[in-house]
């Protein structure tokens, strides 16, 4: 289709449903698919007015979610979810699950104006239910399984990876080697975690996995356990800061 109008004059002919505002035009455009629904354009032209309630179909208010929190656990392998509550399934059929657990929680829904392509600045109100769960489970996961430096690349990379999708390479070759680099990153991210939703918002509150580098023994603050002696640290901090020490004695000097 060249145009919107062309759009809703073909949904017209063929009968397709399509809401419509008192005049009889579609009050705004919409794009969705099974991961997220973006919503923009007419009523949300103004970046100062409240998105109208009408405008999200994909999850409830988040005050008119339930008072009572949903909890489940979702399984990773090899960074891909795998299972919900123990229970393997397909990718898309566990985000069409995870779509429903959000919408009923009132989680997902985001309202920004975003800078385009080419240049020029847009609003629009996504909901993405099902993707807000996973992203945040799948930080769970990575934050016990996934060494310091490599999380700290990888999410450097995903803001590239992130837009050049946005700006519509994903045949390039760069975005197939930034795929190669956060597949590898992936190679030991395996476990279950803990999902918390209520009212809008999803909580981590449990993550377990075989390849976790969380040692407990590490960081207890209890007596008696000798893994890791404090004393240790007093060299490295003394290093760490003398560079800063130096540019305190030149600060120091310069303002005697």
């Amino acid at each position: 289709f060249r145009s919107r109008e062309a759009l809703l004059d073909f949904a017209e002919k063929h009968q397709i449903p399509i809401s419509k505002d008192k005049r009889g035009e579609a009050p705004f455009s919409v794009d969705a698919n099974l991961l997220h629904s973006s919503s923009e354009g007419k009523v949300l032209e103004d970046p100062a007015v409240e998105a109208p309630e009408f405008v999200h179909q994909r999850t409830v208010a988040p005050e008119d979610a339930p008072d009572q929190a949903t909890v489940f656990t979702l399984g990773f392998e090899k960074g891909d979810a795998v299972s919900i509550d123990g229970e393997a399934l397909s990718p898309a059929t566990i985000l069409t699950r995870l779509n429903q657990l959000g919408h009923d929680n009132g989680v997902g829904r985001l309202d920004l104006v975003e800078n385009r392509f080419v240049g020029m600045k847009s609003r629009g109100v996504y909901e993405t239910p099902g993707g807000t769960i996973l992203l945040a489970a799948h930080r769970g996961i990575e934050s016990i399984t996934l060494d310091r430096g490599a999380m700290h690349l990888k999410d450097e990379l995903a803001i590239k990876y992130a837009h050049l999708i946005y700006n519509g390479f994903w045949f390039s070759p760069e975005r197939e080697m930034l795929q190669a680099a956060i597949d590898h990153s992936q190679a030991k991210v395996t476990g279950t975690v803990r999902v918390k939703l209520y009212k809008g918002n999803v909580s981590i509150i449990g993550r377990e996995s075989p390849e976790s580098l969380y040692d407990q023994d590490l960081v207890t603050f209890e007596e008696g356990v000798q893994a890791y002696d404090h004393h240790d640290a007093e060299g490295f901090i003394k290093l760490n800061a003398l560079r800063l020490r130096v540019l305190g004695k030149r600060n120091a000097r310069d303002k005697g």
